[in-house]
């Protein structure tokens, strides 16, 4: 029997309105449906009647999880397997922007709302939206997805905000679409002009809902697996909970003055129990930090974060040599491999970083061992979120890390796991790891980062470094470690 998947079908227009998008939406969810799919279609609506319902629904949904129910927002597919899905009208649209309107109107607050609702409570496998350009509930879906996303695209006219207007905005939220099809060839050829991507054709048809199942299950076997290792987990229960910082820099890394010593008595004193050492295409640091790790009470992962050939940075963690930066992210990650490493990819989506894109990240996503989704210092939090979004709809284990150049940024977000021996343990324990933020001041860090480097002359750095460690090794031989 084919795998079922829970499905959220989504239109930008009105579900009253009569049009070949709405016409396309309901055949195809009505038959995935019939095939045992557990499908919900998503529109605006001009009936506050419908309105209404659907948001009593979607409040029974949440009570029921609240009250110790079925998780996942489930109550809200029951019934949706067997020829008839469940429609959400998402809110009240009096009509959908026509292509020829110089200024759409926006979407309103309650539909942008009730749409982030709906993603958030209801467990869904895909979420594939129709014609997603902004402002629109689509748009609004794929923004907020937590899981595997098709795009449709039916029109074949062109929209002239999106594609000379606002063509950089809609190409990064188009970037999130995991498959894209056309249900015409001029429409293939029209988006593949100005959003370049692989538009499968899918016409309407008696084939369409084979075409799409097709589809769904070649995304679906992308996913990681869950659950690991049940000897490993079983093992790991009886171990301790440590807190654990995964990336941090040294004064082996340009951009860093923090010396070894200081790095490694700054996480004890922090309570942190391991720390990934993570030096800008350096391994020096990491491997000074772990033949020091004993005596400081703190057990290191060596690593390293590896410039890439115009394709971002990747982590390797538990590596033994150095690797070369500007190989391309492939290569880089079969070395990490090829020595036995954990691929961790750091703030994937920063776009104030390097950092891969959707395309180049999907390419490895097989090799991935687990994905950063909150690190301090990225500037926008939308760029951390969509990193939790991409983690959690491909099933990759997620990490953190306080990605601290100075000391004082250290462990300012950590993972508390259970205590590890190796990267298979390691690897367990973090499918399981609860991440715990605190409260710091990026400017701060910031700051101090540029006065500790660039503010400060060679010279006067390295004097610095010598009344640190002058200071560390008074407050160890007269009290021991603090």
């Amino acid at each position: 029997m084919s795998e079922r998947f829970s499905i959220a079908h989504v239109t930008p227009y009105p579900w009253e309105t009569e049009n070949e998008v709405n016409d396309h939406v309901r055949r195809v969810a009505a038959e995935l449906s019939r095939r045992g799919h557990r499908v919900l279609v998503l529109a605006p609506s001009r009936s506050q009647e419908r309105v209404r319902a659907s948001r009593k629904a979607l409040r029974a949904g949440r009570s029921s999880i609240g009250r110790g129910g079925p998780g996942g927002g489930s109550s809200l597919l029951e019934g949706t397997d067997t020829g008839s899905p469940r429609v959400i009208a998402v809110g009240e649209v009096l009509d959908v922007a026509g292509i020829a309107r110089r200024r759409p109107a926006a979407l309103p607050i309650d539909v942008a709302r009730t749409i982030e609702e709906v993603m958030g409570t209801v467990e869904l496998d895909f979420v594939h939206v129709h014609e997603p350009f902004a402002p629109s509930t689509s748009n609004a879906a794929l923004r907020h997805s937590r899981a595997l996303n098709v795009g449709s695209f039916h029109s074949s006219t062109e929209r002239l905000l999106s594609t000379l207007v606002a063509r950089r905005f809609v190409e990064s939220f188009f970037g999130r679409l995991d498959a894209r099809t056309a249900s015409l060839a001029a429409t293939a050829e029209l988006m593949d002009r100005y959003f370049p991507a692989e538009y499968r054709l899918v016409p309407d048809g008696h084939r369409t809902a084979d075409d799409l199942e097709e589809i769904y299950r070649g995304l679906a076997a992308r996913r990681h697996p869950t659950g690991g290792d049940p000897v490993l987990a079983r093992r790991l229960a009886q171990r301790p909970l440590i807190d654990v910082d995964l990336h941090m820099h040294t004064d082996h890394s340009g951009d860093c003055a923090t010396p070894v010593e200081v790095l490694l008595d700054t996480a004890h004193e922090q309570g942190l129990g391991a720390i990934a050492v993570t030096d800008h295409n350096e391994i020096s640091g990491a491997l000074e930090a772990s033949a020091q790790a004993a005596a400081a009470g703190v057990k290191v992962i060596v690593g390293e974060e590896v410039k890439t050939a115009g394709q971002g940075e990747v982590i390797g963690l538990f590596i033994k040599e150095k690797i070369p930066r500007g190989m391309s992210l492939e290569e880089t990650v079969a070395e990490i491999r090829r020595q036995g490493g954990l691929v961790y990819v750091p703030h994937p989506f920063d776009r104030m970083h390097s950092v891969p894109d959707y395309e180049h990240l999907l390419k490895i996503i097989d090799d991935v061992d687990a994905i950063e989704i909150f690190n301090p210092r990225v500037a926008i939090g939308a760029f951390n979120e969509e990193a939790a979004r991409f983690a959690a709809k491909y099933r990759i284990p997620a990490g953190a890390g306080s990605d601290s150049h100075v000391a004082q940024g250290l462990g300012s977000v950590r993972i508390r796991m259970r205590d590890f021996d190796g990267p298979a343990e390691f690897r367990q324990a973090l499918r399981d790891a609860e991440i715990v933020t605190r409260p710091s001041s990026l400017l701060y860090v910031q700051a101090l980062k540029f006065l500790q480097t660039r503010a400060t002359p060679p010279k006067a750095r390295r004097a610095s470094k010598a009344r640190r460690l002058k200071r560390l090794g008074r407050a160890h031989g007269s009290g021991g470690r603090r």
